[in-house]
């Protein structure tokens, strides 16, 4: 049996690839992600990274949020109000980071509460960042990000509003669990 998560995100990669109509080899030279991997992903055979989102959302020129973006087939118990109990978390099996949407699809902004548990490293590329403006704001324990070249020591409270886009890494060095929330608008330029 699929895990209905990794059944949205592997039916949400294959509608963006076929939408630009670009093959399997298409996509994963624009993404640097093997055909294999891809082609597993959206059999629903495999739950991908979050690197490897980062790699697709790259290619695609989507938020990591988009591709897992819940669909609103739910029926919502009151209008504007989602409870957490039904909130759907999304774990990278390589790192045990997790991600839960915030914002819905319809509000202006993605937000999006991260764990981040100790000993985790989470690369994405600068392409990853384009037409996106970034804001990381520390609510629990010591994030370490580097932007670029430059690396920032965050803890508990601290707030990073992100430039140009860059590669860009989220680290926890330390022995606690990390939590943070990442805020994303679009803009038109890259």
């Amino acid at each position: 049996m699929i895990d209905p998560l990794v059944e949205r995100i592997a039916t949400r990669i294959r509608s963006e690839r076929e939408r630009r109509r670009w093959t399997l080899a298409q996509l994963a030279d624009a993404s640097g992600v093997s055909r294999a991997m891809i082609n597993r992903i959206e059999r629903g055979e495999s739950n991908p990274t979050a690197v490897v989102l980062g790699k697709l959302s790259a290619a695609f020129q989507l938020s990591v949020a988009s591709l897992l973006a819940v669909t609103e087939d739910a029926p919502k118990e009151e209008p504007g109000v989602r409870r957490r109990a039904d909130d759907v978390e999304w774990t990278d099996p390589d790192t045990g980071y997790r991600r839960r949407q915030i914002a819905g699809p319809r509000f202006p902004a993605e937000i999006a509460e991260i764990h981040l548990p100790p000993g985790a490293r989470v690369p994405y590329p600068a392409a990853a960042f384009a037409f996106l403006h970034q804001l990381v704001w520390v609510l629990e324990g010591r994030l370490t990000f580097h932007d670029g070249d430059t690396v920032h020591e965050l803890g508990t409270g601290d707030i990073i509003e992100l430039g140009d886009p860059a590669p860009r890494v989220f680290a926890n060095t330390g022995t606690d669990a990390c939590r943070y929330a990442v805020v994303l608008s679009r803009t038109d330029r890259p």
